[in-house]
């Protein structure tokens, strides 16, 4: 077990040695050793002693706050950062120089180059949209195919990204059914329930990627396609888009096979947007932790290959 999630109403936390109580109304009800994990997700209201953040600090258990009923993230504790100043001043460095676009351009073609792939998937087992899937798919061949041939600064493989997102969600939205209400991408708030599973899913692979840079010595907040923006860990957003698709195929997963139904989520009628209901909360952890699982091995070596590129191709001792 890699990851705790603690998601009850009034649960008080406490810390026996090694072991994290948990107690509702005075009583305990339950216990978690902490020696497995690597990460504790507390999502809305709970008390936490503070012997049980400073134990996860000094154990290296990264902490991490939800909450409640939207599922935002709201902050994240670590213990002492890595010591690796000078990794992290070469970061800087490079994200002033022509590194910073080289790395840019390679990550814009990854990322489309794996929904080309994932198109022509499609073509071949969905007769329904076969046609348009046809066309979608010549649209994004002529991006690839400029981003193949040219150099681009920022700004343009921005422009050029767009396009593609933009014609890969015309694609990917016909994958669900209708009553789903799944026209386009929507953030905040999550105007139907597919968005707001994707908003959940990208934010918990976020803040898995920003834990592996935190790590390994960088700076999550410098990146470099994603540039400077006061508060936004840059760097993680950086190396999502490389994990996007993965993403967005669990989540079509979950609707596929019924996991996720239209009827597990509420709407929030004052404020607007699609939010999982709580009772359905738990299976959903289990089973995203079920899939992260597979998953942590390619966030960590992107961040290691990230590291030693940065490091003049050197490995990073940590």
């Amino acid at each position: 077990m890699g990851t705790l999630y603690i998601d009850r109403k009034d649960y008080h936390v406490k810390l026996d040695g090694k072991t994290i109580c948990f107690y509702n109304n005075g009583k305990k009800v339950g216990m978690v050793p902490l020696e497995p994990l690597k990460r504790v997700i507390f999502v809305g209201n709970l008390t936490v002693d503070t012997s049980v953040l400073r134990k996860l600090a000094d154990m290296g258990i990264s902490a991490i706050f939800l909450t409640g009923r939207r599922l935002r993230f709201s902050g994240m504790l670590h213990g002492p950062f890595h010591n690796n100043g000078l990794l992290r001043v070469m970061q800087y460095e490079k994200s002033r120089s022509d590194f910073a676009r080289v790395y840019s351009q390679e990550i814009v073609l990854r990322k489309i180059k794996s929904q080309v792939e994932f198109i022509k998937e499609l073509i071949e087992i969905d007769t329904k949209h076969r046609f348009i899937f046809t066309m979608k798919l010549k649209t994004m061949n002529k991006i690839l195919e400029k981003l193949e041939m040219g150099t681009f600064d920022i700004d343009s493989l921005k422009g050029l990204e767009g396009s593609a997102t933009s014609t890969y969600f015309s694609v990917y939205t016909k994958l669900f059914n209708k009553s789903l209400n799944f026209n386009s991408r929507t953030r905040r708030p999550p105007l139907d329930p597919v968005n707001a599973m994707l908003s959940l899913c990208y934010t918990l692979v976020h803040f898995e990627i920003v834990r592996e840079l935190e790590v390994i010595g960088l700076d999550p907040i410098i990146g470099f396609y994603h540039q400077f923006e006061y508060g936004r860990e840059s760097l993680a957003c950086d190396l999502l888009e490389l994990f996007r698709l993965e993403i967005d195929r669990f989540v079509l997963q979950l609707f596929t096979t019924k996991e996720m139904t239209k009827e597990k989520f509420s709407e929030d009628k004052e404020n607007g947007g699609f939010y999982l209901k709580k009772e359905n909360r738990e299976r959903f952890y289990f089973i995203y932790e079920d899939w992260a699982k597979n998953m942590r091995s390619f966030f960590r070596e992107e961040v290691r290959d990230l590291a030693r590129r940065i490091n003049n191709g050197k490995d990073i001792i940590y």
